[in-house]
């Protein structure tokens, strides 16, 4: 049986990298061009303003839904549905390290933008200042765990709360473009 899938795979990938063409031709290039093209009519695919709060909070046959749905409308089509998921996943939660219960929570997950302070602080949770930006280094994943598995003062939970993760595989660079070089 295992042989078979390995066999299986193996053919799936063999047409994959058959049917796959390169090209050196950049005439395509941006750089190559005086302008971007910007006619046409451009649709919204994606949405994810926050890491894993689609990923975790929109059920599969809702994901094209989500991508797709203006901030504005999020809160109205998606809050209940978060709500339920949240309680499915922390039957215990009453409030969390903001205070916030699961419907006020869940109304701030549902609408799922990045909001960006231009006069304080830039940070995803860093206990005084929430959800004001987002710095390269902050640990959102370990923020979004604490939120919904760490209770009114953080600690419930232990083992829930923190992907142990916690830093960059490589260090961030001190200049634009400030990510790190790939692997």
């Amino acid at each position: 049986m295992k042989a078979i899938q390995y066999k299986t795979l193996l053919v799936t990938l063999m047409i994959a990298l058959l049917s796959t063409s390169c090209s050196d031709d950049d005439s395509n290039n941006m750089m190559n061009n005086n302008a971007p093209d910007f006619s046409g009519t451009y649709v919204q695919q994606d949405q994810m303003g926050r890491p894993a709060i689609n990923t975790v909070f929109v059920s599969s046959e809702n994901k094209d839904n989500f991508n797709t749905t203006v901030p504005s409308m999020m809160e109205a089509s998606f809050q209940s549905a978060f709500q339920t998921k949240l309680m499915a996943l922390n039957p215990g939660y009453t409030t969390n390290a903001l205070g916030l219960d699961a419907a006020t929570f869940t109304t701030v997950l549902a609408t799922d933008v990045l909001n960006v302070s231009t006069t304080g602080t830039t940070t995803f949770f860093d206990g005084t200042n929430v959800l004001t930006g987002r710095a390269l280094t902050d640990d959102v994943i370990d923020v979004e765990l604490l939120l919904i598995f760490g209770g009114p003062d953080g600690t419930a939970n232990g083992g829930l709360t923190s992907d142990n993760v916690n830093a960059n595989d490589k260090p961030f660079l001190t200049s634009f473009p400030y990510l790190a070089s790939p692997w």
